[in-house]
């Protein structure tokens, strides 16, 4: 046996220390990949059809790939992006008041572009989190921010949100010494994984609440523009937000542009400073071509009204399939993902009984077993993601999807 390495001493505790690399432990994104494989190898002509996909399925719309040919030939768009120039920063300030009902957002002063939401989560901690300081989070939720945070030395508080509470968070339910420590929220509307929409009311009280503590709103809405149901909503349309706080928008999920990697941060002048002043030491800005195809997006909202009415009729088509099943499902206010409660138990035909413990026993057994790949979550109940962005080139393929979908589930039970 070799002699380990001096390397291995010498990472950082954030990350493990000594024991980096070491761990045994295996992500759940992970396990669902092998969990494929080895459905495929035991089917090996079989179709998975995946639906825990986190990403959209499609291209970005022509017209936008052509408006990045054509400023990518431009020769002053070839340097150094640093902080970005004015055309995205102006759509963006525009497209929050015309299509999210948040004006007077300064162009100059309140909006910077980001290489996308998860890089302006990553950066945003190091402009507030000291030692000691507390983040506080929704569980299940993304978790750049608050991983980032414990990086500086911060703490992450998780607020649960449950079916019961309208997977909104409880912020009376933060504990007194928590809360004195606490520095930043961290919230995101249209959710994932829930789907879930915020009300006005809720934003009201986060922003009363806010005041009332001292306390940054950090409003990530990556899933901002995919709503079933009349406009957009911004965080930064209610009353006292831009006093609190700061949004991400992304073209990510709103445009078919995950490989983009381009959305904007707009909000408090200062917050927005501060991580323009820390962005500009940890990147050298996006690509001004793919800024000003950015800016094309946001100036051309109608992009996102298709995209999301494609969502919204795959999404009336799953909710009708797994309720016939058996499933609890509903359909959310927005986003491409589809929350249930995970069954306890399937119940086959010929009477075998299947228990499941929580929900990554049941997303194992329906990819093993149906060949179907959901995401499980069982960070508050246990629950199954499912993502409407499945590979389905047509409104025909989308229908023989989830034909089949409902024909591998038809001769089971569901026991909750």
């Amino acid at each position: 046996m070799s002699e380990e390495s001096y390397i291995q001493k010498l990472f950082a505790e954030r990350i493990g220390g000594q024991n980096y690399g070491k761990t045994t432990a295996i992500y759940k994104f992970e396990k669902i990949k092998r969990a494929k494989q080895a459905a495929l190898q035991a089917n090996p002509n079989a179709e998975i059809i995946d639906m825990g996909v986190g990403e959209p399925d499609a291209m970005a719309f022509p017209e936008v790939v052509s408006v990045l040919h054509a400023e990518a030939q431009k020769p002053d768009n070839r340097g150094y992006a640093d902080n970005g120039d004015s055309l995205l920063k102006e759509a963006a300030a525009t497209y929050l008041d015309k299509v999210c009902g948040a004006p007077g957002i300064n162009p100059d002063t309140e909006v910077l572009h980001s290489i996308g939401s998860k890089a302006a989560l990553s950066i945003l901690p190091a402009a507030f989190i000291n030692p000691g300081d507390y983040v506080l989070m929704t569980t299940p939720g993304y978790p750049v921010f608050g991983t980032h945070a414990k990086f500086y030395g911060g703490l992450v508080h998780n607020l649960p949100i449950t079916k019961e509470n309208g997977f909104l968070p409880d912020l009376t339910s933060i504990p007194a010494d928590v809360l004195e420590k606490a520095k930043v929220l961290v919230i995101n509307y249209p959710n994932n994984p829930t789907g879930a929409s915020a009300t006005k009311a809720f934003f009201e009280d986060v922003v009363a609440w806010a005041k009332k503590h001292n306390i940054i709103v950090v409003h990530d809405a990556a899933y901002g523009a995919l709503v079933f149901d009349g406009n957009p909503f911004s965080f930064l349309s209610v009353p006292g937000a831009k006093d609190v706080g700061v949004e991400l928008h992304s073209t990510s999920k709103a445009f078919n542009m995950t490989g983009w990697r381009c959305g904007f941060v707009a909000g408090n002048e200062l917050l927005v400073k501060a991580y323009g002043d820390v962005k500009d030491n940890t990147d050298s800005g996006q690509f001004l071509a793919i800024q000003h195809a950015a800016a094309y997006c946001w100036n051309h909202p109608e992009i996102t009204e298709k995209i999301a009415d494609k969502y919204s009729r795959r999404m009336d088509g799953l909710v009708e399939v797994l309720r016939s099943v058996g499933l609890d499902a509903v359909k959310p206010g927005g986003s491409f993902f589809l929350y249930l409660p995970s069954p306890k138990a399937a119940v086959k035909s010929d009477g075998a009984r299947i228990e499941f413990e929580n929900g990554e026993a049941a997303s194992q057994w329906l990819i093993r077993e149906k060949l179907i790949s959901t995401v499980p979550w069982d960070d508050a109940g246990a629950f199954l993601r499912f993502s409407v962005t499945f590979a389905a080139p047509t409104i025909e393929e989308e229908k023989r999807v989830l034909s089949e979908i409902q024909s591998r589930l038809s001769d089971v039970t569901f026991e909750f």
